[in-house]
């Protein structure tokens, strides 16, 4: 039986892992590293003394760009010792004026910059508006209604 030699060294250097001497290998190992991963931090986290805090409805990230990092219902857990805080749960992006009313009292001295940026938009965008700005929502009225109502 005729052995292709191109062929066979194409395979051969597909799986080998080391040097020209070295073993080649049948098959390669595939790493699982979601969980390797996730273990590794819960080991870490237990050896820092970590404790759960329930009760937390809401966690909010705030950056420098104006957006918040907002966690609905996370899990919260704490080394006050460490100071390591731990927030895991479904994240998301959302602008600072999606959230604006009830998020008022958790803004600090260093968003004020962004507070005062909505309001000059707010503030420009109704001055544009005016006075007429609601009427554009209803239609007039086109037919009389009542007479084509009697005539049924």
């Amino acid at each position: 039986m005729p052995v292709d030699q191109e062929k066979l060294a194409k395979l051969a250097a597909s799986v080998r892992t080391g040097g020209k001497g070295s073993v080649r290998r049948k098959k390669k190992a595939v790493h699982k590293t979601a969980t390797t991963d996730d273990k590794r931090l819960q080991n870490t986290l237990k050896r820092l003394g970590v404790n759960n805090i329930p009760g937390i409805e809401e966690v909010n990230l705030f950056r420098d760009n104006g957006t918040v990092v907002h966690f609905k219902n996370p899990k919260v857990q704490a080394s006050i010792g460490a100071n390591t805080y731990v927030i895991s749960g479904l994240a998301e992006n959302k602008k600072l004026q999606e959230l604006l009313p009830g998020i008022i009292n958790q803004l600090g001295p260093d968003n004020l910059d962004n507070l005062k940026k909505i309001a000059e938009q707010y503030s420009s965008g109704k001055a544009e508006g005016g006075a007429g700005a609601g009427d554009d929502d209803v239609p007039e009225l086109v037919d009389d209604f009542e007479q084509a109502s009697k005539q049924d």
